[in-house]
């Protein structure tokens, strides 16, 4: 029996004006996957996750999630229906507090309406102290990075911790599927491999995570398979040692003259970074 996919697209596209960003993309994701989508700039990577999410309306095309149709839905019915996602620009309440900022993202799992916040009754009450406990378990998720500065503004925060708090904040809406626009962005080797270490460990917890990524450290040890996208066109999709070889990928990112030395680059990215186990989807 086939599985269902949690995620599907079929032939999704989308154009502005004449230009056409997303172009008769099919993709799937399933239960407990890390899938990577990757692709030189321009290629239609955010494009992409904002037609899923509802950002913008497909010009064609289907989006399911559960073998349920979502496509073009508003982004809060979007993330009512299990799909969470940071964005490549971090989009934090820079004048709010950690804690605030996680809270903030409960907002479509709360039940109480504008009379429960101004007489604040029982059920208010318990809901605000259970929202104030999870946010701490998500922010947990990251060691003390977060805990720690729950009271801190986001704006005083350090970079990587900033790039946490956009993940912890989309987690505290409990997703199906999380979608991450280039979580490493702007992190050194260090900060990136710690990073890794926390995605896997969302993995390992049931989540399931497609990755827009430009290095490709991380996406040849964390993804269960790769996607890639070329002026808005699927052009491969495989493993990461597929894809890895893939002449139609390695054109698409320097070009034909060029497609023996960056297939070297890429198996010697793939070599150093396969070996380590922590990154690996069934690491213990």
């Amino acid at each position: 029996m086939k599985q269902t996919a949690l995620l599907e697209t079929h032939k999704l596209s989308k154009s502005f004006g004449g230009l056409a960003a997303v172009q008769d993309v099919d993709f799937h994701v399933n239960k407990g996957e890390i899938v990577s989508v990757i692709g030189p700039n321009g290629a239609g990577k955010s494009t992409f996750f904002n037609v899923i999410t509802g950002l913008y309306r497909p010009t064609s095309g289907r989006v399911f999630l559960e073998g349920q149709e979502i496509t073009g839905q508003r982004p809060d019915a979007v993330l009512s229906r299990g799909i969470a996602r940071t964005f490549q620009n971090i989009r934090l309440f820079a004048n709010m507090t950690v804690l605030e900022n996680v809270l903030v993202g409960q907002h479509a799992r709360l039940r109480s309406g504008i009379l429960g916040d101004i007489f604040k009754g029982p059920r208010t009450r318990r809901e605000e102290r259970e929202a104030r406990h999870h946010a701490y378990e998500v922010m947990s998720q990251f060691g003390s990075r977060l805990t720690g500065q729950a009271n801190t503004l986001a704006r005083n925060l350090a970079y990587a911790d900033r790039r946490y708090l956009e993940i912890a904040r989309a987690m505290a809406s409990n997703p199906k599927l999380l979608l991450l626009d280039e979580p490493t962005v702007g992190m050194n080797p260090a900060e990136t491999e710690e990073a890794m270490r926390h995605i896997a460990r969302l993995q390992r917890t049931g989540l399931t995570i497609v990755l827009i990524e430009h290095k490709l450290n991380v996406v040849m040890s964390m993804s269960d398979r790769v996607v890639v996208l070329d002026y808005g066109q699927k052009i491969a999709e495989g493993t990461p040692a597929e894809v890895r070889s893939d002449e139609r990928v390695i054109e698409a990112y320097l070009g034909r003259r060029q497609t023996t030395a960056m297939a070297a680059g890429l198996a010697t990215v793939a070599d150093r970074a396969a070996p380590d186990a922590s990154y690996a989807p069934d690491a213990s």
